[in-house]
């Protein structure tokens, strides 16, 4: 079932057109890719979708109802979440409370928000972290808590922009266990990502952007096997390694 929709999404900053007429359908439940090189529009897209930034063309539609002009707290309430590349929590705050922040954005009660983020914590293996100050955490900590802070909205849909950047193979591997634990929990995942072997791995379907153009959708086999994404971005090695 379709649950996020971008017709024709264009946005162009004076002169410079970062996003060109890009459509994608992301279905439920599923984990959808987003990859490209650095400036091919992916964050833009993100900023777009959670009304960080208001687009110079095209459409969103999230379950089915136009979510184009909406403000980025309209957007969450509705159920859309997302990470950013740079983990920033409130860094004299603790764990805890960092989540607990997020938890109040759509509990209906404090005893409900502070359930919500015993449950986002324990999700996110952060529970024996929860008195610690947010400044005091290891870089995938940071991390963890950067989806905890999400997760405890009760998003439909999470975008994660670049979650594994900083990590080393053991801890991309735990990261990505993580982000198929939560998808088991019915929900949907939107995720730009530059670790290949993790993005080829998780994902469903995936999407290429080159120069703010969509040139490539398909499944990780297509995607790899195809020669303008082998061209524009992974590389003939990639290509070579993958064959």
């Amino acid at each position: 079932m379709l649950l996020l929709e971008l017709t024709k999404l264009s946005k162009s900053f004076g002169g410079l057109q970062a996003v060109r007429g890009v459509d994608l359908k992301i279905n439920r439940d599923e984990i959808f890719g987003l990859i490209g090189p650095n400036g091919s529009g992916k964050t833009t897209i993100f900023n777009l979708i959670s009304g960080a930034l208001q687009l110079t063309g095209g459409s969103i539609k999230f379950k089915e109802e136009e979510i184009t002009h909406l403000k980025p707290h309209e957007i969450c309430k509705r159920g859309i979440a997302r990470t950013f590349q740079i983990a920033r929590p409130f860094a004299d705050v603790t764990v805890r409370k960092n989540v607990m922040i997020g938890a109040l954005n759509k509990a209906p009660s404090v005893s409900e928000a502070d359930r919500i983020t015993d449950e986002v914590l324990s999700i996110t293996n952060l529970l024996d972290k929860k008195e610690v100050n947010g400044k005091n955490l290891t870089i995938p900590e940071r991390r963890r808590l950067e989806l905890a802070r999400s997760l405890a909205t009760k998003p439909q849909l999470l975008m994660l922009d670049e979650p594994m950047a900083g990590l080393n193979p053991t801890e991309i591997e735990e990261m990505s266990e993580l982000l198929r634990h939560i998808r088991e929990m019915g929900i949907t995942i939107f995720i730009i990502e530059h670790v290949l072997q993790a993005i080829m791995s998780l994902s469903d379907r995936i999407a290429v952007l080159n120069y703010g153009e969509k040139i490539a959708e398909g499944t990780p086999e297509e995607i790899g096997a195809n020669h303008k994404v082998v061209e524009a971005y992974l590389g003939e090695e990639y290509f070579i390694a993958g064959s």
